[in-house]
């Protein structure tokens, strides 16, 4: 049986243009840092691809990590965050989840990216969660609460904890994801 994570084709190819839109908007941070590496800026118009159905799944899958490895050739921690945004869209093509992390690492690089302006991170999820569609919004309701399936990339890794963990649990909450048990 699939993960829940995983989502169907057809919703990952809905996700998949938004978790682009959401690593494309920090995407100049890591340019200034790396002008000459199109790893992510690649990987996001690969992503776009993959939503209007140019791209099949199998070949985005086989290159998801490209993009994930152009953060090491950055050192800002907001490039780096830059790079994997467009390292977790790219992700999308196998499973629909990686958008919330796409999602999650633009708005922790636009939070580094101005650390002296308090709501920068919050103000880049409102964003994003405008801009959503309602087929979007829909997709994402799909997928289990933050913590709750072990199965993929929302289970007790890397995006479950800190400043990740936080923003996807923000986000899950605005389109009406809560935990189970939970009042919200």
């Amino acid at each position: 049986m699939p993960s829940p994570q995983a989502l169907s084709e057809a919703d990952r190819r809905l996700v998949a243009a938004w978790a682009a839109d959401c690593a494309e908007r920090v995407l100049a941070l890591f340019k200034a840092e790396a002008p000459t590496d199109d790893r992510p800026r690649d990987a996001i118009a690969r992503t776009r691809a993959f939503a209007r159905g140019e791209l099949d799944a199998a070949g985005e899958i086989r290159r998801r990590f490209v993009a994930g490895r152009a953060a090491q050739s950055v050192s800002s921690p907001a490039a780096v965050a830059a790079a994997r945004a467009a390292a977790q869209a790219s992700g999308v093509a196998h499973m629909g989840a990686h958008a919330l992390g796409a999602a999650a690492y633009a708005a922790k690089a636009a939070g580094l990216a101005r650390p002296d302006q308090l709501t920068a991170v919050a103000d880049e999820v409102a964003w994003q969660v405008e801009h959503m569609s309602a087929a979007v919004r829909t997709a994402l309701r799909r997928l289990p609460p933050l913590g709750e399936d072990s199965a993929g990339p929302l289970g007790s890794g890397l995006l479950a904890s800190g400043v990740l963990g936080e923003i996807i649990r923000e986000i899950q909450a605005a389109i009406g994801v809560h935990p189970r048990g939970s009042a919200g």
